[in-house]
C-alpha cells in the first residue's frame, strides 16, 4: 500500500468507526466503551503506534496542563453567572451513575481510546507524510469530524463541535508533539472532559443566590 492510501486509510477509518459504525452496531454506554477501547487498541496496533505512556516529561507537562484547567473550572465555580450556566448542563449525563460516567467511560471510552487513535496513531503518521505543521492541521480536523455523530446525538450544533474539537486537537497534538508522550494530552483530555462532567454537578449542590 502507498504512503498516500495508507494515510487517506489511517483518516477514514477513524471517521467511518465514530459516525458509522459504531452508532450502527446499536450498543449501550457500556459496550461502546468496550468496543472503542478495542477499535483504538486495534487501530493503534495496525498502526505500529508508540504511545510512550511511562514518560516523565509527558507526565510533567500533562499534570501542568491539567491543573490549569482544574483551575479555571475552579474561577469559573466562584462567578455566579457562570456557574448558573454549568448548572443547566447537569441533566445532559447518560444513562450510568456519575460515578461510572466520570471514572471508567471517560477515561476509556473518550480519552483512552481517542489518545490512542489520533495521538499516539494519526498524528505521528501524518507527521511522517506531510510535516508537522500540516499533520497538527489535519490530525486536528480528523479529530473534530471524528465528532460529527456525537453531536448529532446531543442535539449540539455540529460545526461548533468540529470547531471546538479540532481546536482542543491542536492543543492535544502539540503536547504529544512537545513530550514525546500520549501521556500529556491523555491528562489534559481527562481534566476537560472529567471537569466538564463535575462541574455542573458541584454548580447545582453550590447553587446561585437569587438576586
Amino acid at each position: 500500500m502507498s504512503r498516500v492510501a495508507e494515510t487517506v486509510a489511517a483518516i477514514g477509518i477513524p471517521l467511518a468507526w465514530s459516525n458509522w459504525a459504531l452508532p450502527a452496531l446499536g450498543l449501550g454506554i457500556r459496550g461502546r466503551t468496550v468496543a472503542n477501547a478495542g477499535f483504538a487498541t486495534g487501530f493503534a496496533t495496525v498502526c505500529h503506534a508508540t504511545p510512550n505512556w511511562f514518560s516523565a516529561k509527558g507526565f510533567r507537562y500533562g499534570i501542568v496542563a491539567a491543573s490549569l484547567v482544574a483551575t479555571g473550572y475552579g474561577v469559573a465555580l466562584t462567578i455566579p453567572s457562570v456557574r448558573r450556566g454549568l448548572s443547566e448542563f447537569e441533566g445532559r449525563a447518560p444513562e450510568v451513575s456519575p460515578a461510572e460516567w466520570i471514572a471508567v467511560h471517560i477515561p476509556i471510552s473518550t480519552v483512552y481510546s481517542e489518545e490512542m487513535i489520533f495521538r499516539a496513531a494519526l498524528d505521528p503518521l501524518l507527521d511522517n507524510a506531510f510535516g508537522s505543521r500540516a499533520g497538527s492541521v489535519l490530525g486536528a480536523l480528523t479529530f473534530g469530524l471524528w465528532h460529527v455523530h456525537p453531536a448529532r446525538a446531543a442535539g449540539d450544533s455540529v460545526p461548533a463541535s468540529i470547531a471546538a474539537t479540532a481546536a482542543g486537537g491542536v492543543a492535544l497534538g502539540w503536547l504529544r508533539r512537545r513530550t514525546g508522550s500520549v501521556t500529556a494530552p491523555a491528562l489534559l483530555h481527562l481534566a476537560i472532559n472529567a471537569g466538564g462532567a463535575l462541574a455542573p454537578r458541584i454548580a447545582r449542590l453550590i447553587g446561585t443566590p437569587r438576586t
